[in-house]
């Protein structure tokens, strides 16, 4: 029970005492790092496989050989912003950016094409667009929630100064 006695619940809504917080930010970080290398690593070591992906999708295919290589290269770098203190803020906010650029890819693919190749890597590409399109949905929900628990964080302690 000592998770409960870190929240209070006051006019203003929900409070982590400062503690979880950080816990927070750095498991949701955490976890938006290993999604972003994991799904890098794997466009990258079976590049060719990722390229042949993109160049079937009709709406990017006369972009594909730029995406195959920009694609990884923009998880990496999101992965660096995360990985550093005074650059968090900024990698959550490429992780949400990058993350509405793939759910609008994955919504315009299932709009607009007739077969829907995956082509994220590893065993993300398991999943059916439908829970695909959840998958992103619940990452974005996790980075914002982050960002939400920094500002927060952040106006404590200018109130407490």
């Amino acid at each position: 029970m000592q998770f409960m006695e870190n929240i209070t619940l006051n006019k203003t809504g929900i409070r982590f005492k400062e503690l979880n917080h950080d816990h927070l930010i750095m498991g949701i970080k955490l976890i938006c790092m290993f999604l972003f290398l994991y799904t890098a690593h794997a466009k990258i070591v079976d590049h060719d496989r990722f390229l042949k992906g993109l160049s079937k999708v009709h709406i990017i295919n006369g972009f594909a050989v730029y995406l195959s290589w920009f694609v990884p290269a923009s998880e990496i770098f999101t992965f660096v912003l995360l990985l550093f203190p005074r650059t968090v803020s900024w990698g959550f906010i490429t992780f949400l950016t990058l993350m509405f650029s793939f759910t609008g890819y994955i919504i315009s693919a299932m709009i607009f094409e007739k077969k829907l190749p995956c082509h994220c890597g590893g065993v993300i590409e398991k999943l059916s667009w439908t829970q695909h399109l959840w998958f992103n949905l619940f990452f974005m929900g996790l980075a914002g929630f982050a960002l939400w628990l920094m500002s927060s964080k952040n106006e404590n302690q200018i109130l407490t100064k």
